[in-house]
């Protein structure tokens, strides 16, 4: 979990106090070497969440990335209110974040080579999918197809967006589809799952590349584990639904910190891309086809 360095009583008013305790051994870290470190904590190694943009600067080559000409910006197809209603809830996400929803998509280089590439802000709404999400990742997979280059996806979701009703839900097989003419066209995807990725996400494209890497630490699965135990009255297994039980049973293809993930890409694209290009120039290695 994120977390932001709060303001001190001492301090002045709107003045953020420059340290940030981690979740995962409540440490106290100075931030700007939390920041240098890419938000990984330096006493026990646990990967704070990223937003999109911090996301991209861990995976692509620095001044790379190239947003699509137009971001995919959601409605209120059902017009849905809860507690406050649900234009006002984009309003809030959108103000706060600074993205017309939870996927920032577009083109970039990793090593050098040429991608499509699509990354989730799991601050946008729990990174939820609804229309606009499905419809950003379609058209990343489209751009991919048409330029024939590989495909990278970085995933962070809650699930569908509740608010979307059956809307949301048909992502699910949009996106499934998108990813399965990349498939049988021969155009290599990659998925970078990160923490969390959970619900309609993980059980559409999000599962669908032909490699599957986590960041290390990272929890993945359908339901969450407290939801699972609840409703099966059982103790789950030590390490359940994280990155690194899940490459355990054979469900990931790698496990990888955060300051990894960058030359694993490029590695893995220069087996299959020429330099600066992206296009395909050879299969797949036998150990990494699904």
């Amino acid at each position: 979990m994120t977390t932001s360095p709060a303001a001190s009583p001492a301090a002045p008013a709107g003045v953020p106090v420059p340290w940030a305790r981690c979740p995962g051994c409540a440490a106290i870290v100075y931030a700007p070497r939390l920041a240098r470190a890419q938000r990984v904590c330096p006493e026990c190694g646990h990967h704070h969440r990223l937003n999109a943009v911090e996301r991209l600067r861990t995976l692509v080559d620095d001044g790379s990335f190239r947003a699509a000409a137009s971001q995919v910006r959601g409605g209120d197809p059902l017009g849905f209110t809860d507690s406050r209603p649900y234009t006002e809830r984009l309003a809030r996400a959108r103000g706060r974040t600074g993205l017309d929803d939870a996927v920032l998509h577009g083109t970039a280089t990793v090593g050098g080579h040429r991608v499509a590439v699509a990354v989730m802000d799991f601050s946008f709404l729990g990174g939820s999918m609804g229309s606009a999400v499905g419809e950003a990742v379609t058209r990343a997979c489209e751009r991919a197809l048409d330029e024939r280059v590989p495909l990278v996806l970085a995933v962070a979701s809650g699930g569908a967006r509740m608010q979307e009703g059956g809307l949301s839900l048909m992502q699910m097989g949009k996106t499934a589809q998108a990813m399965r003419r990349l498939r049988r066209a021969g155009v290599l995807s990659v998925c970078v799952l990160t923490d969390p990725t959970f619900g309609g996400v993980t059980a559409s494209f999000a599962t669908l590349g032909d490699v599957l890497i986590a960041e290390r630490g990272a929890l993945v699965g359908f339901a969450g584990p407290r939801v699972i135990a609840s409703a099966t009255r059982e103790s789950l297994p030590r390490g359940f639904q994280s990155a690194e039980y899940l490459a355990g049973r054979g469900m990931l293809d790698r496990v990888e910190p955060r300051d990894g993930l960058r030359p694993l890409l490029a590695r893995l694209l220069s087996t299959t891309c020429r330099a600066g290009d992206g296009h395909a120039q050879e299969p797949l290695p036998a150990g990494l086809r699904r």
